[in-house]
């Protein structure tokens, strides 16, 4: 019996196979006379680890005798127990005595030990990482779903698949059929034993004709495809991690540089600045003094504050800098040479110092030149306001806007014009003001005396004028006044006596037009009688009419001669002089039927209003019952708008079911989406109905369509929430475990209960985790969790924060091992391995950065990874 411990189960001289039901294929006699161990490794060997090459066990007894044999049989337990193999109730003697089954259980023991056990898949047990590896690497293949190691493998497609993952040159995986498991288990022995050195050890027919083939057979077998693309796992995942450390890196050394040209910017700024600041020589006009105000302030308020921002965020970059060099294991960034923090800090003390002299300089000058032009300053401010207030007064004064203006309207503008003079007797102190301050200005000798004379002398000469056109005006307001009081005591007259006689016509107009019905002679001669009584108070009532238009005739006779302009409209009453003439020539003409007959029928109201019934419909189907998350009466779409907001922090779970759960809750709302089209329907019919109010409901259409796209809205950005959490976790590793523990602090400090945190409760929430924070490092926490400085910490951005913290770091020595892995375990790396192995922009950087290999077994062109690897974690020389 030859065993090969590793990297193989079984090396190529072994005589027989394991078939599907544990046991073996023997062509020799099945009597074992003696159990050597032929080991096939490279390994240094160490305790417990497994069996290297040349590594001899003790010289072997000869002779044939059974104490022979068992004593040589012991010599080889004994070294198979010093790996750290366990061999429970087996002893030599049962080897030597051919026990089958003790034999077959040993071998497995040491199949478990040396090929499946170091096997590991995001920490889980040997058996449980190989199902694992096994399951994604075939997940893309149709008609594979590898669930065990007995059943999922007899159609031999999921062996098949596995060696078109890796090696898809061998094997035509879409010529494959599901209907043909012998030849596709014998497809896939046959390449394995061919190209892949993975020897026949299993019988297609066994595996197809068992119920249920032998679950440690096939994870033996299978465990020999793991070990045999390991190599390639190995290759794929040193890349991986080359690619995230030189990703960093080139992150760093960019903030780096970025530091180093703001730090220089921002130091020759000042530099050029502290001399402008300094130069102390005075001007000899205000107006020149004032313009060096004026470009300190746009230095203050235009030039400066950018450089505050800068300088806040120079010391924010280098402090952010420091923290992500701190949690990628790389030392402290050491600035060049001038331009520390501290440097800054002090270069930016002394332009404060310079700038703080520099404006108390410019007020003092200020102040003495002030002094001078003080009076001429006063006076002009003094000036401008009186011209300000005076501005088209005098056009104002003179217009006859009274002429037009109803007797209200006169009154009104009588009140404005008392208000005037009350405001100009108010300006008058400041026209004496205005002449004192031309006179003093006169016995100073001012150079600009003349110009202030004649706009003194301006101003005095409006003011008299204004006095004179206010009184004119007041005049004219007055005598307006009285007149409209006479003609509004006559338009009052005229609507005491229009009323009555104008009711009186309108009697005898009904009267005369009205409709009878009559049987007889005597009838229409009654009509007749009472119709010639009616014209004889045609006269007295003539009278009445030519006295009431006499009224308005007056009216017209006074505006005429006063050129008052009328409106027309009397304010007591709406009868106009047309309207009893107009009435009067009816009556007077005696118009009318004195016998006439009508029919009319009354009005029936409807037995039905289909508006009630169209109300009562809409509102039946309230915005409630749409929305299935809660039907209870008192729900408001708000609350439910919440409600779906937070569900991912509240449903429990993996993320994957949150994520049916939210999907189902999202299907359970689109089904409702037929009771919204029949509520438009209802809505429509309202509306081509005339009916715009509905007292059964506050809902509106309007209402109901914003919130319904709301509420799918907001169910598909908490799906949207959910997936990249998923994400999150793949990339970043962090266990379902890890995210609950996240999910339950964040509930826990979600006080509002409304998905965010404020920042003293993310404080507290980091405090309870285990951080020690200071003021600083929190702002720097802060600017990663709420970059658009929004005030509150929402889930999404803790569990960033969160796979940040817990994602797994990198060291020298890591990469190393890695640069080993793709450059097949030599010292060296040449530049076609880089560029084959690495995505382009990672291949370019290393082969710019890394030094020739100056070891005398590389080629000409190979480059140094292990000092690159060194410098990467060393000081940066920027």
């Amino acid at each position: 019996l030859v065993l090969l411990l590793h990297p193989h189960i079984i090396s190529a001289p072994a005589k027989g196979r394991l078939c599907s039901g544990g046991r073996v294929h023997a062509h020799e006699n099945e009597h074992i006379p003696s159990l050597h161990l032929q080991l096939n490794t490279t390994e240094a060997s160490q305790t417990n680890s497994a069996p290297t090459l040349g590594e001899r066990l003790p010289k072997p007894d000869k002779g044939k005798m059974r104490f022979h044999k068992i004593a040589n049989v012991n010599k080889a337990l004994d070294f198979i127990c010093s790996k750290g193999v366990k061999l429970v109730s087996i002893g030599a003697e049962e080897i030597v005595d051919g026990n089958v089954k003790m034999t077959l259980g040993m071998i497995w023991t040491i199949i478990l030990r040396f090929a499946i056990q170091d096997i590991s898949v995001e920490e889980t047990s040997a058996k449980e990482g190989l199902l694992l590896w096994c399951q994604r690497k075939t997940a893309p293949y149709r008609n594979v779903n590898v669930q065990n190691f007995h059943i999922s493998w007899k159609d031999g497609l999921a062996l098949c698949a596995l060696i078109h993952r890796h090696r898809p040159d061998l094997i035509d995986y879409s010529k494959l059929r599901k209907d043909d498991p012998i030849g596709n288990l014998n497809t896939a022995f046959e390449v394995a034993e061919k190209f892949l050195d993975i020897p026949k050890m299993l019988d297609a027919e066994d595996i197809v004709n068992t119920p249920k083939p032998d679950e440690k057979a096939i994870m033996t077998y299978v465990s020999c495809f793991y070990h045999a693309f390991a190599g390639a796992e190995q290759a794929e995942t040193a890349a991986n991690r080359i690619c995230k450390v030189l990703a960093v890196n080139q992150e760093n050394e960019k903030l780096m540089e970025e530091y180093e040209k703001l730090a220089s910017e921002l130091l020759e700024w000042i530099r050029r600045t502290i001399p402008w600041l300094e130069n102390r020589v005075s001007e000899q006009t205000m107006r020149a003094m004032q313009q060096k105000l004026e470009d300190f302030r746009d230095y203050r308020r235009v030039h400066k504050p950018p450089r505050v921002q800068e300088k806040c965020q120079l010391e924010i970059n280098f402090n952010t800098l420091q923290t992500k060099l701190r949690l990628s294991n790389r030392p402290a960034f050491m600035p060049s040479e001038g331009k520390m923090v501290s440097d800054i800090a002090n270069a930016w003390k002394g332009l404060e110092q310079v700038e703080k002299g520099y404006e108390e300089w410019l007020l003092t000058e200020i102040r003495r030149l002030e002094r001078v032009d003080h009076l001429a300053e006063k006076f002009k401010q003094k000036c401008s306001m009186h011209e300000a207030w005076t501005a088209g007064k005098e056009d104002l004064l003179s217009q006859k806007d009274y002429e037009t203006a109803s007797l209200m309207e006169i009154r009104a503008l009588m009140r404005k014009h008392e208000a005037f003079e009350s405001d100009l007797a108010a300006h008058q102190d400041r026209v004496e003001q205005i002449a004192a301050i031309a006179q003093e200005l006169n016995e100073l000798d001012y150079h600009d005396a003349a110009s202030v004379n004649a706009r003194c002398q301006g101003i005095c000469d409006q003011w008299d004028n204004l006095g004179t056109l206010t009184q004119k005006r007041r005049d004219a307001l007055e005598r307006v006044e009285k007149l409209w009081e006479t003609i509004d005591q006559l338009y009052l007259e005229f609507a005491k006596r229009a009323a009555p006689f104008n009711n009186w016509m309108d009697g005898a107009m009904e009267d005369l037009q009205d409709m009878f019905i009559v049987h007889s002679i005597e009838e229409i001669q009654s009509l007749i009688t009472a119709h010639d009584q009616f014209k004889a108070t045609l006269p007295e009532a003539d009278k009445e009419r030519v006295a009431t238009l006499g009224i308005h005739n007056e009216i017209l006779k006074i505006a005429q001669t006063y050129g008052i302009k009328l409106s027309g409209i009397n304010p007591y009453t709406t009868i106009t002089s047309q309207d009893i003439t107009t009435k009067w020539d009816t009556v007077a003409s005696g118009d009318g039927s004195l016998i006439s007959t009508c029919a009319s029928l009354p009005h029936r109201p409807t037995s039905s209003d289909p508006g009630s019934r169209l109300r009562w419909r809409y509102a039946t189907i309230t915005p409630l019952q749409l929305f299935p998350v809660n039907s209870s009466p008192d729900q408001s779409a708000r609350v439910l708008l919440q409600e779906i907001s937070h569900v991912s922090v509240d449903i429990s779970g993996s993320l994957e079911e949150q994520m049916n759960s939210l999907k189902q809750y999202e299907q359970n709302i689109i089904n409702y989406k037929s009771n919204i089209d029949k509520l438009e329907g209802d809505h429509q019919l309202s509306q081509e109905s005339l009916i715009f109010d509905n007292k059964h409901t506050n809902y509106s259409m309007e209402h109901i369509r914003v919130g319904w796209e709301q509420l799918l809205t907001t169910i598909a950005r908490t799906i949207n929430e959910v997936e990249n959490q998923i994400l999150t976790r793949d990339a970043k590793g962090i266990s379902q475990e890890q995210l609950n523990e996240f999910r339950a602090s964040f509930n826990h400090f979600d006080r509002k209960r409304n998905g965010m945190m404020d920042p003293d409760d993310f404080r507290a929430c980091l405090i309870s985790m285990g951080y020690d924070l200071g003021e600083v490092e929190f702002a720097r926490i802060m600017t990663l969790v709420d970059a658009n400085n929004t005030g509150v910490v929402t889930f999404q951005a803790f569990i960033d924060f969160m796979t940040r913290e817990t994602a797994e770091t990198d060291t020298a020595e890591q990469v190393m091992a890695s640069f080993r892995i793709l450059a097949s375990d030599k010292n060296y790396i040449t530049v076609d391995e880089l560029r084959r192995e690495l995505p382009p922009e990672q291949a370019e950087y290393c082969i710019s950065r890394m030094t020739r290999y100056i070891g005398a077994d590389g080629p000409s062109g190979a480059l140094d990874y292990i000092s690159f690897s060194s410098a990467l974690y060393g000081e940066s020389d920027l």
